[in-house]
């Protein structure tokens, strides 16, 4: 008897035992991948599949010629043990085919649209698909916009004395001298506030101090305006991915002068310039300069979308709209000129939130004529004074980096992880 050698086929046993599901996992990511279809990666597997199971039937070989009384002792509680692991271990793998691929189309569709309009993150869904499957799925899921850009003469900006509905009275069943209302939502079992604005005029755009370079915490934008409140705003350029968040995607416009005049992004991310003109009316204007904005009287502004509703109409939308599930801010206006700022969380695995359709319906709901998607995820972010946040909303006010301002809501990054990230732009509502 050689006990090494029978040390030599326990640790072959095993080392197999573990590898080969892993293999027959990486196998059927390979035929469904984006990236992986490729004659070299299945030949690799199959050389790898064909040693391993060469490797397992020469480590049983070798265990079984020795049988110690030491061993047989050991036996026991090593079986239990490894019998336990490799059970969980191979439900683990099962588990996860059966969710990338299996008969419930749910999660596909959120990992597909979901990764697809985050611009940085596609691959999550490319490793996993095809180019076919990605194009079905999305071509479930997409909104149309009307291509229509705002009517100014909607807003008329006169106070209603009647409620039409029980959306209404929340937003306007309120003391004359208020300044704002939050109301509490709930969105798909995650925490949603809706900051009604009574005054347009008092919402205006703030930029990062290091414009083009680095981005700032919307806490930070807050406090360098005195902001009542704040939510993040457009859409960034984040090169490297190294969440500098300084470099505004597209048009953007502070009080009537052009910052930014670059690139906007891809056309099926739908939106446009999305401003207030120096009327206090939100325009949300397709296929237009930034010389033609100004000229149309627009002081501040932002490029992002898709546009929800514009001059009343919903945009139509199929599925979840394409953009999948996650922690969402929009912005609009009612007939009456009261701006609605919306910030909705996701949950603490990133899994839940807001998709297209939920936005939209709330700000139907509230009465919004005009409404647009903000920059989403990580940025989400609402923000007002520490001490109203902490009093009136239990706001945790972690963030280390200012001591003056927090966040009501909870956003929560790529990590895990409790805390939101510096952005390009932001709307604040100042006194």
């Amino acid at each position: 008897m050689d006990i090494k050698k029978k040390k030599l086929g326990f640790k072959l046993i095993l080392l197999s035992l573990l590898l080969i599901p892993g293999m027959q996992v990486l196998f059927i990511v390979g035929c469904n991948s984006k990236y992986l279809i490729r004659l070299p990666f299945f030949i690799i597997i199959c050389i790898l599949s064909i040693l391993l199971i060469a490797s397992l039937i020469y480590g049983i070989i070798l265990y079984k010629k020795n049988k110690t009384a030491k061993t047989k002792k050991i036996k026991k509680w090593v079986k239990i043990v490894f019998s336990t692991f490799m059970t969980i271990y191979v439900i683990g793998c099962i588990f996860f085919v059966i969710l990338l691929y299996g008969p419930n189309e749910k999660f596909k569709t959120w990992l597909i649209t979901t990764a697809m309009q985050t611009m940085n993150h596609e691959y999550y869904c490319k490793w996993f698909y095809s180019e076919e499957t990605i194009k079905s799925v999305m071509d479930n899921n997409y909104i149309k916009e009307s291509g229509e850009s705002t009517d100014t003469s909607l807003i008329h900006k006169y106070k209603k004395d009647t409620y039409e509905n029980e959306y209404e009275k929340q937003i306007l069943d309120v003391e004359d001298d208020i300044k704002y209302k939050i109301i509490k939502l709930d969105v798909n079992g995650c925490n949603g506030y809706l900051a009604v604005i009574y005054d347009p005029s008092k919402v205006k755009l703030a930029v990062t101090q290091g414009l083009g370079k680095s981005g700032q915490y919307v806490t930070q934008m807050a406090e360098q305006n005195n902001a009542l409140l704040a939510i993040n705003g457009g859409g960034f350029s984040d090169p490297g991915h190294n969440s500098s968040g300084g470099t505004p995607r597209g048009i953007t416009i502070r009080d009537g002068v052009v910052l930014t005049n670059g690139q906007y992004g891809s056309a099926n991310r739908g939106g446009g310039i999305i401003g207030f003109t120096n009327e206090d009316v939100l325009v949300l204007l397709k296929n237009t300069t930034a010389e033609e904005a100004l000229n149309m009287g627009v002081r501040d502004a932002v490029s992002w979308g898709p546009f929800l509703i514009v001059n009343g109409e919903p945009s139509f939308i199929k599925g979840n709209g394409g953009w999948g599930y996650a922690a969402r801010s929009a912005i609009g206006q009612r007939e009456d000129g009261i701006v609605l700022l919306l910030v909705i969380d996701s949950n603490a695995t990133r899994t839940k939130g807001a998709d297209m359709v939920d936005l939209t319906e709330i700000m139907q709901n509230y009465g919004a004529v005009n409404a647009t998607n903000l920059d989403g995820g990580t940025s989400s972010v609402m923000v007002m004074p520490k001490e109203i946040a902490q009093s009136q909303y239990n706001a945790a006010c972690n963030d280390y980096r200012n001591n003056t301002y927090c966040a009501i809501n909870d956003p929560i990054d790529g990590a895990l992880q409790h805390k939101t990230r510096p952005i390009a732009d932001a709307w604040v509502v100042v006194e």
